[in-house]
C-alpha cells in the first residue's frame, strides 16, 4: 500500500471517529470536564486506533487487529462499567459505538472506505435518533410489530419453496413473482398506514389524507365522506382531502407501474399526469375558500397484517389468471373488462398484472388501456361513494373535480 494511500485511509479513520464523536460529544455536553466517559475526543481517537490497527494488520497479521480490539473493548467496557456503577448510566449503546467505530476505523484501512463512512453515517444517525425511535416504538401497537415480524418470517421461509415458473396453462400465475409483487405494494401501504398511525390529525386532515392514500384511498374516502356529512361547514376541506387521497393513489400507480415495467409508466406518463394536474388544480381551488372542519380518524386497517397480505396475494393471482385466460379464449379486448371490474375496489392487483405482462404476454397497448380503465374506474367509485355518503356538497366537490380530472386525462391520450 502506498503511503499517500495509508495516509489518506488513516485520515478517513480519524474522521469516522470524528463523526461518531461529535453526536456523542454533543449528548453528554452537560457533562462536567472529567466527567464524560466518552465523547468527542475519545472517539476521534477510536477510529485512528481502529486505523492504525488496521495498518499493523497488514504488516504484522491478523491477529495483531484482533489483540487490538479485545484490548481496546475490554479498557472500553471497563470504563463504562465504572461510570454504569457510579450512577451516571445503565445504557450499553456508547460501549457498542465505541466498539463498531473501531471497527468502521479498521475497514477504512483494510477495505473500502466508502462503505465505512457509509456505516459511520448510518452509526451516527441512529445515535442522533434515539427519542424519535423511542418515541415511534412507544406509538406502535404489538400488533403491529408482530403482523411485520410474521409476515418477514412467512416470506423468507416461503420464496425459497415457492416455484419460480408458471403453473397455468397460460403462463401467467408464478407463485414466486405474485408473493413478491405482493410484498412491494403491502410495503408501500404499510408506510401510508405507518404515517395515519403515528402522525395522524395532529398535523391536519390532508396529511393524513395523503397517507390514507398510501395505505387505503377506499377507506380514506369512506371516513371523509361520512364526515362531511356530520359536518357541512367543512365540505370543502373534507372533499379536499378525498381528493389528496385519490391523487396519492394515482401516484402509487406510476410509482408500482415505474419500478416494474419503465416502458409501461412512460405511456401512462401523459393520461396520469393529466389527472394529476387537474386534481391538484381542483384541491387548491378547494382549499382557497379556507373552510374549517374537523379532522378525521382515519380507521384503516394494518395492511401488513399476514390475512391480508394473503388475500392480496390472492386478488393478483385472480388477476393474472383471468387477464390470462381472457385473453387465450376471448382475445386481449376481454382484459379491459377485467380491469374495469377490478378497478372497481382496487387498482393495486391490475396495476401490478399488467406491469409484468405489458409488452410480454400482453400488449403493450392493452395493458395501458386496462391500467388507464382501472384507474378510471376506480376514480368514479370513489366519487360515487363521496356523493352517497358525504351529501350534496361533497359529492359535487368531488365528483366535479373527478370528472374533469377524467376528461382531461381523455384529451391526453386523444391528443397524445
Amino acid at each position: 500500500m502506498e503511503q499517500l494511500d495509508i495516509l489518506t485511509r488513516l485520515g478517513i479513520a480519524l474522521a469516522i471517529g470524528l463523526l461518531v464523536g461529535l453526536e456523542r460529544g454533543w449528548r453528554l455536553r452537560g457533562e462536567a470536564d472529567g466527567q464524560r466517559i466518552a465523547g468527542l475526543r475519545t472517539f476521534a481517537l477510536t477510529g485512528l486506533l481502529g486505523g492504525v490497527s488496521g495498518a499493523l494488520a497488514g504488516v504484522g497479521g491478523a491477529w495483531v487487529l484482533g489483540f487490538a480490539f479485545l484490548g481496546y473493548a475490554g479498557a472500553f467496557t471497563a470504563f463504562h462499567l465504572v461510570g454504569a456503577t457510579a450512577g451516571r448510566s445503565m445504557s450499553a449503546t456508547a460501549t457498542v459505538a465505541g466498539l463498531l467505530t473501531f471497527l468502521l476505523g479498521a475497514y477504512a484501512m483494510l477495505g473500502e472506505p466508502r462503505v465505512a463512512v457509509a456505516g459511520a453515517v448510518a452509526t451516527t444517525l441512529l445515535l442522533a435518533l434515539r427519542e424519535p425511535l423511542h418515541q415511534w416504538l412507544t406509538a406502535l401497537r404489538w400488533e403491529e410489530i408482530r403482523a411485520v415480524l410474521v409476515l418477514l418470517v412467512m416470506t423468507f421461509l416461503l420464496l425459497p419453496v415457492l416455484p419460480n415458473r408458471t403453473l397455468d396453462p397460460w403462463q401467467s400465475v408464478n407463485p414466486y413473482e405474485v408473493w413478491l409483487l405482493a410484498i412491494l405494494i403491502a410495503a408501500i401501504s404499510f408506510g401510508g398506514y405507518l404515517a395515519v398511525r403515528l402522525l395522524g390529525d395532529r398535523l391536519g386532515i390532508l396529511v393524513a389524507a395523503a397517507a390514507g392514500g398510501l395505505a387505503s384511498s377506499t377507506a380514506t374516502t369512506l371516513t371523509l365522506a361520512k364526515l362531511g356529512r356530520a359536518r357541512g361547514d367543512g365540505a370543502a376541506l373534507l372533499s379536499a382531502g378525498i381528493l389528496v387521497a385519490g391523487a396519492v393513489m394515482v401516484l402509487r400507480v406510476l410509482l408500482v407501474v415505474f419500478v416494474l415495467n419503465r416502458a409501461l409508466a412512460a405511456e401512462l406518463a401523459a393520461p396520469l399526469g393529466a389527472l394529476l394536474a387537474t386534481m391538484a388544480v381542483g384541491i387548491g381551488l378547494l382549499l382557497l375558500r379556507r373552510q374549517q372542519g374537523g379532522c378525521a380518524a382515519l380507521e384503516i386497517s394494518n395492511p401488513l397484517e399476514l390475512g391480508t397480505a394473503l388475500k392480496l396475494a390472492a386478488l393478483i393471482a385472480v388477476v393474472l389468471l383471468a387477464a390470462g385466460a381472457a385473453k387465450e379464449l376471448l382475445g386481449e379486448g376481454a382484459i379491459l373488462a377485467v380491469a374495469a371490474v377490478s378497478g372497481i375496489g382496487d387498482v393495486d392487483a391490475v396495476t401490478i398484472s399488467m406491469a409484468r405482462l405489458g409488452g410480454a404476454s400482453v400488449g403493450a397497448d392493452t395493458a395501458v388501456r386496462a391500467v388507464a380503465i382501472a384507474v378510471a374506474t376506480n376514480t368514479v367509485s370513489k366519487a360515487v361513494m363521496a356523493a352517497s355518503l358525504g351529501g350534496p356538497k361533497v359529492g359535487a366537490y368531488v365528483g366535479g373535480t373527478s370528472t374533469a380530472a377524467l376528461l382531461a386525462a381523455l384529451a391526453a391520450v386523444i391528443w397524445g
